[in-house]
């Protein structure tokens, strides 16, 4: 089983919270930038499969995440997903059936239920906990994302209790 699903990493911190004196408007200007997108699969393994892309994910994308996902777990394996656009699309149906032939299966959750999809508590672990709260470069930000794959299961852990 693979809990799959992608997300976008800024080089710079989130807004997590500011204080505002009473009576007074706050307002913070965000920084924006390019975004890292990182398509990840959660396997019931406890391994964890990352592809990362400085660009937008779209199903072609995704689809060929999945399809090198495949080749590495070499089993048939049931994928849990979102509704996400670029997981519903019509037009990629004949890649969607390339993957069932190849023995994956799919799971699609309710809509408006991301706590049921394990790998969204990865995603706020690495941005609110194991990321360093600090502006990143590029290269900086990746080589991060990198370690918290390398070290996931030993150094970075999820506890689902």
């Amino acid at each position: 089983m693979a809990y799959v699903d992608e997300a976008g990493f800024a080089p710079q911190p989130p807004n997590r919270s500011a204080w505002t004196k009473s009576g007074e408007t706050h307002a913070i200007t965000a920084k924006r930038g390019q975004r890292l997108n990182v398509i990840g699969a959660l396997l019931s393994s406890g391994k964890l499969v990352m592809a990362k892309l400085w660009q937008s994910v779209n199903g072609l994308w995704f689809f060929a995440f999945l399809m090198a996902m495949l080749e590495r777990v070499s089993k048939p394996l049931v994928v849990i997903l979102d509704n996400a656009s670029i997981h519903t699309a019509k037009k990629l149906k004949p890649y969607w059936d390339l993957l069932g032939e190849k023995g994956m299966r799919f799971y699609f959750l309710p809509p408006y239920s991301p706590e049921l999809n394990r790998i969204e508590l990865l995603w706020h672990k690495m941005k609110y906990e194991w990321l360093q709260f600090k502006l990143y470069t590029p290269d900086e930000l990746e080589q991060a994302i990198d370690e918290i794959g390398e070290e996931f299961g030993d150094l970075y852990k999820l506890t689902f209790c």
